[in-house]
């Protein structure tokens, strides 16, 4: 999820959740291979085996239409220490399918297989290869044509949000409409879409005969969501007090700009307001701020009245 699930954000959620493994933000990937220092800003975890502080897993994922320059870049990746590689064809954003990026893809499934192909016949046999995708783009007519594709190509497995690019990320998922995608492919399919608690995560596998959850949304605004699924509870595992220590450790993570983080940081809070009333509170009074000590001081406080 571009802009959302950072560096910062994969070692917070890692370091509260139990994540089999995280994936980056997308790598946009043109016309050249990329400097290296592009593979460590989008994956910093790369100086240290790839994993999060917690040691949870990071696999590089990319976005792109050009099948030489996303192996190039795929092996590139691995040189660096890359475990496995993501491809992108679910974003939505209208700048990335402009650009024949993404979700708009899925309406040319030869397109998405010849882009998977290149990558999986590039990089060593023992580093797993896999894409994410959406129902479609403006509808679901090439559905299964994809997920045939992407598996043909020699993917590993395969993550389907579960709804067009149309339907953005409007409510519902449509869970149902990947049961006969799970039962068409041999290949591992990972439900995705509107999975807010457990209860969600127990409807979605019932629907979509999934028994993997890709979490994104839902793991950023309640950040101990993949606690409470493996715990079967629809309650917060973690305390107030305990996420408050949290939002501090993010919000002194590595950033370039003073202004940057702190931004990251209010649109988190402004994220977490949707299901903790004391977010919505502290969103009040750290909205209009811009120093990030005087956001941490706010923190403390907070801390002292637990």
């Amino acid at each position: 999820m571009e802009g959302l699930t950072d560096p910062i954000m994969r070692d917070v959620l890692t370091h509260v959740g139990r994540f089999d493994w995280c994936v980056t933000e997308f790598i946009r990937v043109t016309d050249s291979v990329l400097p290296d220092h592009i593979f460590y800003q989008y994956c910093p975890e790369l100086r240290q085996h790839a994993k999060t502080n917690a040691g949870t897993p990071v696999h590089v994922q990319f976005l792109g239409n050009n099948p030489e320059m996303l192996a190039a870049n795929a092996l590139r990746a691995v040189a660096l220490g890359a475990p496995a590689i993501d491809l992108n064809f679910g974003c939505p954003a209208k700048t990335v399918n402009r650009h024949r990026g993404g979700s708009i893809l899925l309406d040319e499934p030869e397109v998405v297989h010849l882009l998977v192909k290149a990558v999986r016949q590039a990089v060593p046999a023992h580093i797993p290869v896999s894409a994410k995708m959406r129902l479609g783009y403006m509808d679901r007519n090439y559905t299964l044509d994809n997920a045939h594709a992407i598996e043909e190509a020699g993917a590993a497995w395969l993550t389907v949000h579960a709804r067009t690019k149309a339907e953005g990320y409007t409510p519902p998922a449509f869970w149902d409409q990947l049961r006969p995608i799970q039962d068409a492919l041999k290949i591992n399919v990972i439900a995705n879409g509107e999975i807010w608690n457990y209860q969600d995560a127990r409807t979605c596998q019932q629907q979509s005969g999934c028994e993997d959850l890709m979490l994104g949304r839902g793991a950023v605004t309640t950040p101990d969501l993949s606690l409470c699924i493996r715990q079967h509870r629809d309650h917060a595992c973690l305390s107030w007090a305990e996420l408050l220590d949290l939002q501090i450790r993010f919000i002194r993570g590595p950033s370039k700009t003073e202004i940057a983080m702190l931004g990251r940081y209010k649109q988190w809070l402004g994220m977490m307001s949707k299901h903790y009333p004391e977010a919505q509170a502290l969103w009040t009074q750290i909205k209009r701020l811009k120093k990030i000590d005087d956001a941490i001081q706010i923190l403390c406080a907070a801390q002292q009245q637990r």
